[in-house]
């Protein structure tokens, strides 16, 4: 992949998971409709969270990555949208607070509709349809109209993302982020969760040093950073068509970016040499991600940090591991030890929910808190033994109360999971888990901090 990049030079290459479009007159329409559409997000925004990734990457700071497995057209709702930002900045703020370093926020969200399939077709009862590949794609439904890859929900999901992008900027800037408010940002039936009452001791915590700042002639109100947050979005850059349409020339710069979100990655199924996925995000100047699982051997990991990252730009790449709790203290060292000899910068992050999805009893595909939780702890592990940073963490999560996940200190069980299973693909933490595992995440980053410390000295 050293030939002249095109935002198109990707259909030179071999495309895995994307859908199949019969109707290809539509498809231009619909891709040349989304070229005419403003920018999603711009192109200093994208430069802004890689320089803060860059300080994650140099251990100054965390990533907190998380939201929706799958966004979906029927789910759209600003109530729904409100309630994972909320979440998001609770997990936050208990890891700031805790870490006394920077957490940088960056939601599964306004873009996050299209999902890998191992096959393109799915059978029922005899009758054969196109997989569901997520909303931007085709419908959840088993009929013929419904599973149809249809390019104009291509428009559809922009629409909605736009509308998404606004209401979270207008959150992360328009007063609802502002510290002071920290308190109203527990969800109502939260009351139930054990965690819920030790978030409100820190949101005191919180009060009583912004009490003591005025008290010393430091208004907080007058404190930008006080006011409201940097937030970012994020999705896996799977559907191609889609992403080559948002991705513009930035005119200060005459780079290009993919500006349908700030930042994209791409998937452990499409990050093979010669992808169509890696040729496309080797051009664009957005930070990326890409997924690290049980297949990928470090020289073909170290391949491709040399395609994509040539210059060794730094909060460029989060590599984010995706093993199970049982592997990933086996495999991922070989990984970060030939990342760190050969001086890539990059963000470590855990992404422990891909690889803990299980099949319950009652029928339910699941992931059991206890495994997501060990597989961090293992990841924390890893890096305290290789002398890296633990940068970290991507999870698939909602402010809704859901039902899919089972453990935690709500005590979610096999027999409940049908109560509110509302998933259109993987299962998700609900808020009381998300908020329970930001608090055992900032003892693991206390506790990397404490060891650090004590070497120094």
């Amino acid at each position: 992949m050293t030939g002249q990049w095109t935002k198109d030079s990707w259909k030179d290459h071999e495309a895995r998971h994307l859908p199949r479009y019969e109707d290809q007159d539509a498809l231009t329409d619909a891709v040349t409709t989304l070229a005419s559409y403003p920018p999603l997000v711009f192109a200093g925004e994208a430069r802004a969270l890689k320089a803060e990734l860059a300080e994650v990457a140099s251990g100054k700071g965390f990533l907190l990555q998380g939201g929706d497995c799958a966004e979906s057209f029927a789910e759209f709702h600003p109530n729904n949208i409100r309630d994972t930002f909320r979440v998001l900045l609770q997990m936050a703020v208990v890891m700031t607070f805790a870490s006394k370093r920077p957490v940088v926020k960056v939601g599964r969200m306004a873009g996050q509709f299209a999902k890998p399939r191992s096959s393109d077709t799915e059978t029922k009862d005899g009758i054969t349809l196109p997989s569901y590949f997520g909303d931007n794609v085709n419908g959840i439904e088993f009929g013929a109209e419904t599973r149809r890859n249809d390019p104009a929900r291509m428009v559809r999901a922009y629409s909605q993302a736009a509308a998404t992008l606004n209401l979270l900027r207008a959150f992360a800037g328009g007063g609802y982020a502002n510290l002071r408010q920290v308190h109203q940002w527990t969800l109502d039936f939260m009351g139930r969760s054990p965690w819920a009452d030790k978030f409100a001791l820190t949101a005191d915590r919180i009060g009583e040093a912004l009490d003591f700042m005025e008290a010393c002639g430091i208004d907080p109100a007058t404190v930008p950073q006080l006011q409201g947050t940097s937030f970012y979005t994020s999705h896996e850059a799977l559907l191609l068509p889609y992403e080559e349409a948002l991705t513009r020339q930035d005119s200060l710069t005459g780079e290009w970016y993919d500006t349908s979100a700030h930042m994209v990655w791409i998937g452990d199924r499409t990050r093979f040499e010669g992808s169509a996925h890696i040729e496309f995000a080797r051009g664009i100047g957005n930070p990326l991600g890409m997924k690290c699982g049980p297949s990928l051997e470090p020289d073909a990991l170290l391949k491709l940090l040399d395609t994509l990252n040539p210059k060794r730009e730094p909060g460029r790449i989060t590599l984010i591991s995706r093993f199970g709790h049982d592997k990933v203290e086996a495999d991922l060292p070989k990984l970060v030890r030939a990342v760190k000899r050969e001086g890539h910068p990059v963000v470590w992050s855990c992404d422990p929910m891909h690889g803990n999805v299980v099949k319950s009893e009652s029928g339910y595909k699941t992931r059991p808190f206890d495994r997501i939780l060990s597989e961090a702890k293992g990841f924390f592990a890893v890096h305290r033994a290789e002398g890296t940073h633990p940068g970290g963490i991507h999870v698939e999560m909602t402010g809704q109360d859901v039902t899919e996940c089972v453990g935690g200190a709500v005590a979610i069980t096999d027999e409940a999971l049908g109560d509110r299973y509302h998933t259109h693909c993987d299962p998700r933490l609900n808020a009381a888990q998300s908020l329970e595992l930001a608090f055992l995440l900032a003892e693991m980053l206390n506790s990397e901090m404490e060891l650090a410390q004590a070497d120094a000295a």
